[in-house]
């Protein structure tokens, strides 16, 4: 059986963190809980991990095995390759042997061609050989389209504008949670409201898989919105979790389409978030061979990804 560790700052991120990574539900794995953590004072300062160690209950749904297994196919095209070159090569010498062999009178028969007819069967063996690649190419995966954001100073945010209002809010939001902050805001071409909050957050902002973020940016979409006739979409983000998680989320996407394509078999994700799930269907959108669909509902809607018929 395979064993992974991994830490997180509470038992339940770490089995997720190793969940996500490994690719799995917590029905594939023993957890062993290796070191307890510790909140420290006031659950920020002096605070110590908690360590697990992760056991595979069947090492065939390894997902770091699926690696290895997705090289095999690639080395059984190249052999194949090289015995059709070796039998081409062998067949060519033995038409140019028999042709030195044969006496005069013979080169005079135009009908049999033997050497015209040896190039075709060559050609044939080879192409099956090259066809047996596609199989072990990977799926295409895209990362989502970023919109171009232009940064407005501080000293131009307007009371009465969205991005003034977002950093106005935000600013006293964080004040109340005792984190001390600056907040730098922007807008896209269509309006849309972003907001990148620097300093040192200790993760207080990011929380749980990004829950405390998203509940934040949530009440400064209310707070924009309130008495507004249209609609202004408000994006927070803070030391780059949301790149980070996006990353993470593409590679997960990755692993599992594979594992799609060569079980044949439907894989289901864990739960996410509307965002996240947009993320993993945008990703598989244009791969070939798979189709992406969501099912369950919220806060247990997920992922399922098919291979095409």
């Amino acid at each position: 059986m395979k064993q992974y560790e991994f830490s997180a700052r509470t038992e339940d991120e770490a089995v997720e963190l190793g969940l996500q990574e490994l690719g799995v539900s917590i029905a594939d794995v023993d957890v062993h809980v290796l070191e307890e953590g510790s909140k420290g004072l006031f659950g920020l300062f002096g605070s110590r991990p908690v360590k697990i160690r992760m056991t595979l209950k069947d090492a065939e749904e390894d997902p770091l095995a699926d690696l290895l297994e997705e090289k095999k196919p690639e080395k059984k095209a190249e052999k194949a390759e090289k015995k059709a070159e070796k039998k081409t090569e062998k067949a060519e010498e033995k038409a140019e042997k028999k042709a030195e062999k044969k006496p005069a009178p013979e080169k005079k028969k135009p009908e049999k061609k033997p050497e015209p007819k040896a190039e075709p069967k060559a050609e044939a063996k080879a192409e099956p050989a090259k066809r047996e690649e596609k199989p072990a190419e990977k799926p295409e995966i895209r990362p989502m389209e970023k919109p171009e954001v232009t940064m407005i100073p501080a000293e131009e945010l307007t009371a009465d504008s969205a991005a003034g209002t977002a950093h106005a809010f935000l600013m006293e939001l964080t004040k109340l949670m005792g984190v001390d902050v600056t907040v730098d805001m922007g807008t896209d071409a269509e309006g849309n409201v972003y907001g990148y909050i620097n300093g040192d957050t200790l993760g207080i902002l990011i929380g749980r898989r990004g829950e405390t973020l998203d509940a934040v940016q949530y009440l400064t979409s209310l707070k924009v919105n309130r008495g507004k006739e249209g609609y202004t979409r408000v994006t927070l983000d803070t030391e780059n979790y949301r790149a980070k998680r996006e990353d993470t989320l593409i590679r997960l996407a990755n692993r599992m389409a594979n594992r799609a394509l060569r079980t044949g078999r439907k894989v289901s994700l864990e739960p996410m978030n509307p965002y996240e799930r947009r993320i993993i269907h945008f990703a598989l959108q244009q791969t070939e061979g798979v189709t992406t669909h969501s099912e369950g509902e919220e806060p247990n809607r997920h992922v399922v990804i098919t291979t095409k018929k």
